[in-house]
């Protein structure tokens, strides 16, 4: 599929030749489901943790004696039963990752890219250079009706580019081996250099 390269001034560099292995799929939804799970499932920090029983700061001493007070049978405060008592099967620090194969986690990038291709929220531009400058790069990106856009460069991004983009609100850039489904998918803006589409059809076919 063919697709016009612009430059950020909006000006046409010409077009490229946009692979159909990459941006010509029909998206699933199940695929994107699952490696968006994976990624979130991974980031979660999984640090929750209540007190049990042995660690709640109750006395240990036995509460009232065994019979004869026509009451339940109990032994310490730090029960689960009482207010403040231990938790029984609580969180406990662990990892909420699981694995995903890197073929799954290729088919499902694929699949993000396509998806941006198939609702015509893909922008390929001939470079993400840049001065330095926020309200230069500022006013381009407002002439190009960006909002929520996801720049996605070569190997590296560019300093200037980077140091510019940064203080502008809903502009967000990575360098090719960054480029994951969760950040495509959650920007309403996919914008590729011509780097970067080299960069991930070598990465993903």
């Amino acid at each position: 599929m063919k697709l016009d390269v612009i430059k950020l001034d909006g000006g046409k560099a010409g077009d490229i030749e946009l692979s159909e292995e990459l941006f010509g799929l029909e998206p699933r939804a199940d695929i994107l489901h699952r490696v968006v799970r994976w990624q979130r499932n991974n980031a979660q920090a999984g640090t929750h943790k209540v007190k049990t029983r042995s660690e709640t700061s109750y006395s240990t001493k036995k509460i009232y004696r065994q019979k004869g007070t026509g009451g339940a049978r109990h032994g310490d405060r730090n029960a689960p039963i009482f207010r403040k008592g231990g938790i029984y099967k609580g969180p406990t620090p662990r990892s909420h990752g699981h694995d995903l194969t890197k073929k799954f986690r290729k088919l499902g990038l694929r699949h993000a890219l396509s998806a941006k291709a198939k609702a015509g929220e893909l922008v390929v531009i001939e470079n993400a250079e840049a001065e330095g400058k926020t309200a230069a790069l500022a006013k381009q990106v407002a002439n190009l009706g960006w909002k929520r856009a996801l720049v996605i460069d070569g190997a590296a991004v560019n300093e200037g580019f980077a140091r510019a983009a940064k203080n502008i609100e809903g502009l967000d850039i990575l360098p090719s081996m960054g480029a994951n489904v969760y950040d495509i998918l959650k920007r309403d803006t996919l914008v590729l250099t011509k780097s970067a589409v080299e960069a991930l059809e070598a990465r993903l076919k």
